[in-house]
């Protein structure tokens, strides 16, 4: 049962970063700068400490009374991770939704969740998964294969990829619906996005001990009722304010590089509703993270959750690239090579599930 509970709020939480895009489609009059950083500030600044507040009572003792050099790795973890993001953006134009995350995302989960558990074969700590330990265990075995069922995955999708190009190549119609599509460029800049967004999850490892204090004081307040669903709040705050500072620091340079400052104030645009379909944004992107560390509480965070949370997000990113026919144009052969790979992404979700099962 605490499987099954623990991969649906992975799904809860893949849906939500799926599809936070979406309300930005209905800002109207603002540069991507504008917008991006209102967004942010909530999906960064607000949000976060508002949840941990809801559910870690005292929250901000944990965060003060935790070392210099936890809370500064942490950070710096969210630093790069927000370098990684601000790539996705540019990997999503010159691919797609669909082709773009599902690279981005899936290079993601391989590095998220095989470097923690190599790092932890070197360093060892009590309580982590070791990649010896996932060699050497029957259900660390089944993660492994499931992982290297996902990167099958992700390479039948950069083959649909290649396909999509040649095709857009011979139709004039096609191409001009996909004016932005640049496959090299897009699987070089994927490749950094894929590496330094997996920095995410080596945050939440490097401010685990922040997670756990949360967690030994819910547990000696409800002794018998297991971890404690949002634990990773408290280390969310610290890990996001890396992200933040990237993220503010290249919105700002676009602002003023594109003179867009006057996006906040501008009288002829619908201020109210971009600042709300903005903060809505945020808020779901939020989300993603809230129910990771729910479905976390109850996998473990080590390659399983990491695995299943970007699984999950590529699948749905995928669902929209379709319903926002991405596809358009394109030979059937193109077509049906990205729903293979989408098929094997899902494959490798449910076994990567069996893997942590039998581990329980």
């Amino acid at each position: 049962m605490e499987v099954i509970f623990g991969v649906f709020f992975h799904f809860i939480g893949g849906f939500a970063s799926g599809s936070f895009y979406i309300p930005y489609k209905k800002v109207k009059g603002w540069a991507w700068e504008s917008f991006w950083i209102v967004g942010g500030i909530f999906s960064w600044l607000v949000v976060p400490p508002l949840a941990a507040w809801l559910t870690i009572p005292d929250f901000a003792a944990i965060i003060k009374n935790t070392g210099t050099g936890v809370i500064c790795w942490t950070y710096l973890m969210g630093l790069l991770w927000g370098i990684g993001g601000l790539t996705y953006g540019l990997g999503v134009r010159y691919l797609g939704v669909s082709l773009g995350s599902t690279i981005i995302l899936g290079l993601c989960a391989v590095f998220g969740s095989l470097v923690p558990s190599v790092y932890y074969n070197i360093f060892p700590k009590a309580g982590k998964d070791t990649f010896t330990l996932l060699i050497h265990s029957h259900w660390g075995q089944m993660v492994l294969l499931g992982i290297a069922i996902c990167v099958a995955g992700i390479i039948i999708c950069g083959r649909a990829g290649m396909i999509k190009e040649k095709d857009l190549i011979k139709s004039t119609s096609a191409a001009a619906e996909n004016k932005d599509y640049r496959f090299g460029l897009g699987i070089f800049v994927a490749i950094v996005s894929g590496i330094l967004s997996a920095c995410f999850n080596f945050g939440l490892e490097a401010g685990k001990s922040m997670a756990d204090t949360a967690n030994q004081l819910w547990v000696a307040a409800h002794p018998g009722h297991g971890n404690f669903l949002f634990r990773n709040n408290v280390t969310y705050i610290v890990v996001l304010w890396g992200g933040l500072t990237t993220n503010f620091i290249w919105c700002m340079i676009l602002n003023a590089r594109n003179k867009t400052f006057g996006d906040y104030v501008n009288p002829k645009t619908p201020l109210l509703k971009n600042y709300l379909f903005s903060a809505l944004a945020g808020t779901t992107w939020f989300l993603q993270f809230f129910f990771y560390g729910m479905g976390e509480s109850r996998l473990g965070n080590g390659a399983s959750s990491w695995i299943l949370h970007m699984a999950f997000i590529i699948l749905v990113a995928n669902m929209w690239g379709l319903i926002l026919k991405e596809w358009k144009g394109v030979s059937k052969k193109a077509f049906k090579t990205v729903i293979i790979g989408i098929a094997v992404i899902i494959l490798s979700v449910i076994v990567v599930g069996y893997g942590n099962s039998i581990k329980q």
